[in-house]
């Protein structure tokens, strides 16, 4: 993968989450970490990377504002969110089953709870790709991983 396909850097708008449980805090700091550790982005058209993203929520709209290396700008893609709305709805309240199963519940039942997790964080990171079709690719563990950043942006302290 060329150095021109990928994102270097990767920020939150944050500015409405009050706080986060650590389960949740760890979970947006290994999507950070493992995005940025490998990832495949590029936009469909103009400028190529290497990119800084910078990823947001406005007025029911998912927001990802592309810049170059150096945080000049190149384009915002605005994306609806009502699509991504009951997948990460799910998501939440799996995550919330699947977190209390851990301290508790036996490792089959854990299991199963994480299969549906990752059946869900599947389909979410699929939705994400085909909405950006036309707009910018990215390989599918790129998705996942944004995809998490999206749920995580969702939480409201």
């Amino acid at each position: 993968m060329p150095d021109a396909n990928r994102i270097v850097n990767i920020t939150l708008d944050e500015r409405t989450v009050v706080r986060r449980n650590p389960d949740v805090e760890h979970e947006r700091k290994v999507a950070i970490f493992d995005l940025l550790e490998q990832n495949e982005f590029a936009l469909a058209e103009g400028q190529g990377g290497p990119y800084s993203l910078r990823l947001g929520v406005e007025e029911n709209r998912l927001i990802l504002d592309v810049q170059q290396e150096d945080e000049t700008p190149i384009e915002k893609v605005t994306l609806p969110l009502s699509p991504f709305r009951r997948i990460i709805k799910e998501y939440f309240l799996v995550c919330e089953s699947y977190f209390e199963a851990i301290k508790t519940a036996s490792p089959s039942r854990i299991e199963a709870i994480d299969m549906g997790r990752r059946g869900l964080h599947n389909e979410g990171s699929q939705l994400l790709q085909e909405r950006l079709d036309g707009k910018a690719t990215m390989d599918f563990d790129t998705a996942r991983r944004l995809f998490t950043l999206i749920c995580v942006l969702h939480i409201r302290g």
